[in-house]
């Protein structure tokens, strides 16, 4: 192929369908369970997040919860992954053998939301969320009807592999992905680019803005414990009975059990197996929904 701008236009629009051919075809899953926030600018704010709270009777004037000056950002960082297209590849017409590269930046691109949100349930019992805590703790502070803060648990404890429970059934989620700019396919494929010049390589590759973090830690629940029914049960009961400020009621819908490939079976087990270990009829069969996550391997 001759190199010119005609040509390598061309090359271009080959390689920008391969990308979108292959960004389009994945399935992702961080959607499940991270609320997916726009981002007009380099950071957001989610005061608002301690000021969540439900109906009262109006008596007198409205109580309006005024926002903390401490604030809880998420910062959006560049992310990129890039393609170098040798000179002679293309003069010579052997530039298909880059388009696996192409589907593969498209892939990448695609599933790099997972990479980001998947990781914060391993990393929630090290990392702090909105009220200063570990997002799994055992002293999240919450006001008591009478107003005095007290200690709520997300974490059951344990040392072993870690499961976990979710109410993802509202529109705030446990988890935030922020997205300031979607993933876009670029090029610097001038034949006066520089990096042809010095190295006789094309450049191509895909950018995007973004970040993830932690949303509400009372629509998660946490365990090291062994995965059995019985600790299931205690977890899920303990996020079923859980309260909010001033004792309101959360009403959690503990729907959506995660856990790492390797407590597939346990899993399985206590969701799926209509029978225990005993003989005895399993009650906690279809009480939720099972996912297993290659990406919570340690």
């Amino acid at each position: 192929m001759e190199i010119n701008a005609g040509n390598l236009s061309g090359l271009r629009t080959s390689f920008n369908t391969i990308f979108n051919q292959h960004f389009q075809s994945v399935e992702t899953t961080h959607g499940k369970i991270a609320m997916e926030v726009p981002s007009t600018t380099r950071e957001n704010d989610y005061r608002w997040m301690k000021k969540l709270k439900g109906m009262s009777e109006w008596i007198g004037q409205r109580q309006i919860q005024s926002l903390s000056q401490e604030g809880f950002k998420i910062v959006n960082k560049s992310f990129e992954n890039t393609v170098g297209v040798d000179r002679d590849d293309i003069e010579d017409d052997t530039y298909g053998v880059y388009n696996p590269l192409m589907a593969d930046l498209g892939q990448t691109a695609a599933e790099f939301p997972d990479q980001l949100v998947w990781p914060l349930l391993n990393t929630g019992f090290v990392n702090t969320c909105f009220d200063g805590q570990y997002f799994f703790d055992t002293d999240h502070p919450v006001l008591n009807a009478a107003g005095v803060e007290q200690s709520i648990s997300n974490f059951q404890g344990g040392v072993g592999t870690p499961w976990y429970l979710l109410d993802v059934s509202r529109a705030i989620k446990p988890f935030i992905f922020q997205k300031r700019r979607p993933p876009t396919f670029v090029a610097n494929d001038s034949p006066d680019a520089d990096g042809v010049f010095r190295n006789k390589e094309f450049v191509y590759g895909v950018d995007m803005r973004c970040n993830a973090g932690y949303g509400l830690w009372q629509l998660a629940y946490a365990s090291k414990e062994d995965l059995t029914i019985d600790n299931y049960a205690a977890a899920r009961a303990a996020m079923m009975d859980m309260k909010g400020d001033h004792d309101r009621p959360l009403r959690l819908k503990p729907m959506l059990l995660v856990v790492p490939g390797s407590l597939e079976k346990k899993a399985r087990d206590v969701l799926i197996a209509q029978r225990e270990a005993n003989g005895k009829d399993n009650t906690y069969a279809g009480t939720a929904e099972l996912l297993v996550e290659q990406l919570l391997a340690a």
